[in-house]
């Protein structure tokens, strides 16, 4: 039998290298703007087209290469930082496995122009997919300037799953942050499509902060200043009343280097405990310095993950000094009980009898209403009356657009996809006892007898099948309106999102909503679309960035659809609501108007119906 173990080529073993460290348009500019730190430049120069898909392009003032190391640094676990396995447990640079040029070149078209500092000519080379197809001197600036063109143009199936120009260049720009902010001696400059989209000076460590994430962060921040045999931390954490329940600002940074770790995160949370809400995060921006050989980066192929050597005494540490910042910063003034000398504060009644008897306050709805007595009754017992008066119009009104609503549901046939019986087929009931079919399960289900059995409605799901197929209409129609906000409210997002909202203005402009630009990164929310009083508007315009970053949509239609998808469960009834029957009825019969009842659009169920012979048995 013939040995069937082969040797993989170059070419395909840089590929599957690349499928590891090249994720994205994102994770090219990682690596280079890494290298180019390494190589000890002030100054970073970083060009985009059509969010890094045609061209991503990095200049640096580095030490730049000499004609053999700039051939040689292509070739895979070819690398300057390390000499030894030894050197893995004391890194002082950003990169060290050698894995990251060779894993660009192999799915991309590179050129690259390097000269270091006293030779008088550089060297221009050209890559096609690993392939070196010219190498010639050239002249050029102090430096490393590397054009990568057409990103996975040889691999189709990976070109093919990058999200849209937006998402992706919002993702650029999460990793730019996390570059820029550790390196603010660095100067930065950030092109998209011929615009500058940042240029960042040298500066301190908090104002490259408020460069990058708004100035009004500025008042925000609490310093953090800890300094142990263990670890030294430095930087910033928010104010408890600046929480956010979405996009707060977190960053840790180990040795300069960004990580992720939920354990540290939980020392930060619980310095916050009974301080902020729950569900509400703090913002951050945390520097770690200990002992290199104390930690292990090498555990993930993007190097975020590290593993520490004293995590217990560091958690220990950062929610100790976390605590006392914000003990010594949050200045809560005491309440002082005594009493004595103190006026006689009189108790508050909920009527109050005026010296003019003509006047009467109405205190139940608004202290400064007047209303004059026509009557020799009491004032409460008139005003009582005539806010029952009220109450019986608006009732009948209720009812009114209840028996329309009940009676156009029944009159189309194609209302009951399933074996449901309405109400008004249940027994010939007459429609004004509808209320006493219906049946309100801890608040997120509604029960009622079907024709087989017992039906169960999910409320929530039902009423976001009812706005979504609304919002879609009117979406169709071109009759999609808008109300204005009184108090605009203001919208504060990091700079990858608002990259993303950006790009979004067109199709949110359809649905009916209307931002403005306050400049940095906040934003005024004018308008809403119609319908939805008392939704909390800033929160449903996160939502919609959340799942637009999230679920990648590109094509128009399917924008629109996550767009009103987001918006009808923003709308729709909370799960918990107590509903009255009246609600219920309408709902049940709105639902059972709808083409497709049964599900949610994104293929939850909304009915189900529980069949007679299962309830049988139970028994």
């Amino acid at each position: 039998m013939s040995d069937v173990i082969k040797l993989l080529p170059d070419s395909v073993a840089n590929q599957i290298a690349a499928g590891e460290v090249i994720q994205r348009p994102a994770s090219v500019i990682k690596e280079l703007v890494e290298n180019a730190i390494d190589a000890q430049a002030t100054h970073v120069q970083i060009i985009l087209k059509d969010a890094g898909r045609t061209l991503i392009q990095i200049i640096d003032d580095g030490v730049g290469m000499s004609e053999t190391d700039a051939r040689l640094a292509f070739e895979r676990h070819s690398t300057s930082k390390i000499r030894s396995a030894d050197d893995l447990f004391s890194l002082n640079t950003m990169g060290f496995r050698g894995e990251a040029l060779a894993s660009i070149a192999a799915i991309s078209q590179v050129e690259l122009r390097t000269r270091r500092h006293g030779s008088q000519l550089g060297t221009r080379l050209v890559i096609n997919a690993s392939q070196c197809e010219s190498q010639e001197p050239d002249m050029c600036p102090v430096g490393s300037n590397f054009m990568i063109k057409n990103i996975f143009f040889n691999v189709p199936a990976r070109r093919k799953f990058l999200k849209s120009n937006q998402v992706e260049l919002s993702n650029i720009v999460k990793e730019f942050e996390k570059l820029a902010l550790v390196n603010n001696n660095v100067e930065f400059t950030l092109m998209h499509n011929g615009n500058v989209m940042y240029k960042l000076t040298p500066g301190t460590f908090r104002q490259r902060i408020s460069a990058l994430m708004g100035n009004s962060i500025d008042q925000q921040l609490l310093p953090v200043s800890i300094n142990t045999s263990i670890v030294k931390i430095q930087g910033y954490v928010g104010k408890p009343e600046n929480c956010r329940k979405r996009n707060a600002l977190q960053f840790m940074f180990v040795n300069e280097r960004f990580m992720r770790h939920p354990y540290f995160h939980k020392a930060v949370m619980s310095a916050y405990e009974q301080l902020i809400p729950e569900g509400e995060q703090p913002n951050y921006f945390l520097r770690f310095t200990v002992d290199p050989q104390s930690i292990d980066v090498n555990i993930h192929p993007t190097k975020t993950e590290i593993k520490f050597e004293d995590d217990m005494p560091i958690w220990q540490i950062l929610a100790a000094g976390v605590k006392e910042t914000l003990g010594r910063f949050s200045e809560v003034p005491s309440i002082d009980f005594d009493t004595q000398g103190a006026p006689d504060i009189p108790a508050y009644k909920s009527h109050v009898e005026v010296h003019n008897p003509e006047i009467m306050v109405d205190t139940a709805y608004n202290p400064f209403k007047t209303q004059k007595s026509s009557d020799n009754r009491p004032r409460h017992q008139a005003q009582s009356e005539s806010t029952m008066s009220n109450w019986d119009e608006l009732f009948a009104n209720f009812e009114r657009k209840k028996r329309e609503s009940m009676n156009q549901a029944t009159e189309q046939p194609d209302a009951q996809p399933l074996d449901v019986a309405l109400p008004s087929q249940e027994a010939s009931l007459p429609l004004g006892d509808l209320q006493s079919v219906y049946l309100q399960l801890k608040g997120r289900y509604i029960l009622s007898p079907a024709k087989s059995g017992l039906m169960i409605i999910d409320q929530h799901r039902a009423h976001v099948r009812i706005l979504f197929d609304r919002y879609i209409g009117r979406i169709h129609t071109g009759s999609m309106s808008s109300q204005t906000i009184l108090f605009p409210e203001v919208l504060h997002l990091s700079a990858s999102q608002s990259v993303t909202l950006q790009g979004l203005l067109p199709e949110m402009e359809k649905m009916g909503f209307s931002l403005s630009s306050l400049g940095g990164n906040d934003w005024s929310v004018n308008s809403i679309p119609s319908g939805l009083d008392g939704v909390d508007a800033t929160a449903m315009v996160n939502q919609i960035i959340d799942t637009v970053e999230n679920g990648g949509a590109t094509l128009k239609k399917r924008l629109l659809d996550h767009l009103a998808l987001t918006v009808a469960r923003s709308a729709a009834i909370p799960v918990g609501r107590t509903l009255l029957q009246e609600e219920m009825d309408i709902l049940v019969a709105d639902l059972l108007r709808l083409p497709e009842p049964n599900y949610t659009p994104d293929g939850k169920t909304i009915i189900t119906v529980i069949p007679m012979d299962q309830i049988t048995k139970m028994f």
